[in-house]
């Protein structure tokens, strides 16, 4: 029978709810940094996480002593070999959470996407709070894909919106974001961001309700879209934001974090265990946020009504 969660409207709601449920062995990837340790140490101490530490452990274990950490150690020489056996270790049931330490992106999603991968796409999202918005506020993806076609803004949404289903929202209001909300054929994104709307009105993307092309100011405001005469279901109203691509996304997400004092948690999508993709200048706040959110929605997501079934890709052990 599944159960019934509340919606999560915040990152403390999200926390506490994590830090209720029981951790689970993490594989912190490429961990011979002291802010990666500290971060560990940190999300253990909180109850979020049982670390396991992948790397070399000359360089890992003064680094722990000094901490006064004292976690199991994968001693690999590189971080090819760290990213490799981390996904091995999920593999074998070792481990049920990977994340980024003081490793390159590509070096650490390569093995997760050719081993992990569940459904048509990996994808990330950043959950934000704002002290001027009235609600979480999901930004998608500022972090993966590069350019995506309308395909995959289409796998990328649907990986957004199984999410919030997840977390308590059952029909996800989702801003296709554009320099304008006019369709406008010299500007591609207008075109892809219509085409994204129909979709969702046939439901070729499953419980969302989705508007495009839209600007950044309608789709937060509805004064603006008042003023500027758009009438909009979403405008004002955005859960999540579909940006145009990875660099719109990016500079989006760190003019919030940086201008506008936005907290942050930030996971990858679309894979068979959590994935916390963080960067090495995360506050401590945005890492245990992450932490949080990757271990609430799994949590949820095995014990919420499904949604309906997507392609599925396999989650063994991957062969090497």
């Amino acid at each position: 029978m599944p159960e019934a969660f509340p919606e999560i409207r915040t990152l403390d709601d999200m926390l506490e709810e994590a830090k209720g449920l029981s951790p689970v062995p993490a594989a912190v990837v490429g961990a011979a940094s002291h802010s990666v340790l500290h971060a560990a140490g940190e999300a253990a101490r909180a109850g979020l996480i049982e670390p396991v530490l992948f790397g070399p452990a000359d360089r890992i274990g003064p680094l722990a002593t000094e901490l006064d950490l004292d976690f199991p150690v994968v001693d690999v020489d590189s971080d090819v070999a760290a990213a490799e056996s981390a996904v091995a270790a999920v593999g074998s049931g070792d481990v049920r959470m990977l994340i980024k330490g003081d490793i390159h992106t590509d070096v650490f999603l390569r093995p997760i996407i050719r081993h992990l991968r569940r459904g048509p796409r990996i994808s990330h999202v950043f959950a934000t709070e704002l002290a001027s918005y009235h609600k979480l506020l999901f930004i998608t993806d500022a972090a993966i894909n590069i350019a995506p076609d309308i395909r995959a803004k289409a796998e990328i949404l649907q990986n957004t919106v199984n999410l919030t289903w997840w977390l308590g929202n059952k029909r996800a209001r989702v801003a296709a974001l554009s320099a304008t909300e006019t369709v406008n054929p010299a500007i591609p994104s207008t075109l892809d961001a219509a085409c994204l709307a129909k979709m969702g009105e046939r439901g070729q993307i499953a419980h969302a309700q989705i508007d495009g092309p839209l600007a950044f100011d309608i789709a937060i405001s509805a004064e603006s879209a008042r003023i500027k005469g758009v009438i909009s279901p979403v405008a004002g109203h955005a859960d999540i934001l579909l940006v145009p691509d990875l660099v719109s996304g990016n500079i989006l997400y760190k003019d919030l974090e940086y201008l506008a004092g936005a907290r942050f948690a930030g996971i990858v999508l679309g894979a068979c265990v959590p994935v916390v993709l963080t960067s090495r200048s995360d506050p401590e706040t945005t890492r245990l946020a992450s932490l949080a959110l990757a271990r609430v929605a799994e949590h949820r997501q095995a014990r919420v009504d499904p949604l309906p079934p997507v392609e599925t890709g396999s989650c063994g052990h991957p062969s090497h």
